[in-house]
């Protein structure tokens, strides 16, 4: 989708829904699903080498096969160079990650501990008596079966 400005000014869109929020006026910077709203906070690369490969050049060029051949092989090595570059930029963004989350969980355990404090009494209590009834279990199996085995062989002696 085009939108030319009456300044002559060119505005393409991938989509409508770029074009809608484009036409509401809305900052792309403040929109947190577009490329701008995430470059602008740090969450994807701004500055990377690879970008340039991707510019558009309006330059006619011959065709010839084996350029061809070499810009598609060309093509997909700087994208696996490009892939390599995110996800060491996202490994180094989520390094500390970790410990903030932990930090922020001993905190909030620090803060309502008074909940957390029954809730473990509770929990040993309803422990104790999961395993009285498992021992009660085991203890109506054992009786069960030592009273088949005098059935047995009461059955087989009697016959």
């Amino acid at each position: 989708m085009l939108f030319v400005r009456n300044d002559s000014k060119q505005f393409r869109f991938c989509r409508s829904k770029c074009h809608r929020n484009f036409n509401k006026k809305r900052n792309p910077r403040k929109v947190a699903w577009t490329k701008a709203y995430r470059k602008n906070r740090g969450k994807e690369m701004a500055v990377d080498g690879t970008f340039d490969f991707e510019k558009r050049r309006n330059r006619p060029v011959k065709y010839d096969r084996d350029l061809m051949g070499k810009t598609i092989l060309a093509m997909k090595r700087v994208e696996t160079i490009k892939k390599a570059r995110e996800e060491r930029f996202f490994d180094n963004r989520m390094k500390d990650a970790k410990a903030e989350k932990k930090s922020q969980a001993r905190v909030e355990i620090e803060k309502s501990i008074e909940l957390l404090a029954p809730a473990v009494a509770n929990r040993e209590e309803v422990m104790r008596n999961v395993i009285d009834s498992a021992k009660l279990r085991i203890a109506a199996r054992k009786k069960s079966a030592s009273r088949l085995t005098i059935i047995t062989t009461t059955n087989k002696s009697g016959s």
